[in-house]
């Protein structure tokens, strides 16, 4: 169990864009946590860094994606990623913060941080894919505005799980 003395003493950093070593620790973390959190294989890992790595020329510069890294001592702990979907449409992805830094606003902050980009880029629509276990970012999307519009069981990343699609429209 983390300190958590610790995790209010220390301070985060929250940057924009893409250093050597981000898509690495953003894969691995996700496939720790949510191996350990969530039972998932070595998939969710997989399924990160392909997607990352698709999208790691757009997330080093600003052509139509971003990447916002959490962190701590000079550790990542939580990243959130926005790409361009086409037709006005943002996708927002690799959403994680580590459970050392969790309950500190985090987060929240990540999440502001990226649909405030997607809101300046112009985009009109931002969605999400995620799974039924993340009751606590699906309380964050929520409050964002986002709103569930589909759930499926899928085996993406495990044997089974709910597969949820959510919403944001921007710009009315």
């Amino acid at each position: 169990m983390a300190d958590l003395g610790a995790v209010l003493t220390t301070e985060t950093t929250i940057r924009q864009g893409l250093r050597p070593g981000d898509l690495g620790a953003v894969a691995r973390m996700h496939g720790a946590l949510y191996e350990r959190e969530h039972g998932l294989d070595h998939r969710i890992e997989a399924s990160v860094a392909e997607s990352m790595a698709r999208c790691a020329d757009a997330l080093a510069g600003s052509d139509g994606a971003a990447l916002w890294v959490a962190e701590r001592d000079d550790e990542v702990v939580g990243a959130i990623g926005m790409t361009g979907e086409g037709g006005g449409t943002a996708r927002l992805r690799w959403f994680l913060v580590a459970p050392e830094a969790r309950g500190a606003g985090i987060g929240g902050r990540l999440l502001d941080a990226a649909l405030g980009w997607a809101r300046a880029q112009g985009f009109e629509r931002v969605v999400l894919c995620t799974f039924g276990d993340l009751v606590d970012a699906a309380r964050l999307y929520a409050r964002a505005g986002f709103r569930k519009v589909s759930e499926r069981v899928g085996t993406e990343w495990s044997e089974v799980m709910v597969e949820e699609r959510w919403e944001l429209q921007l710009h009315e």
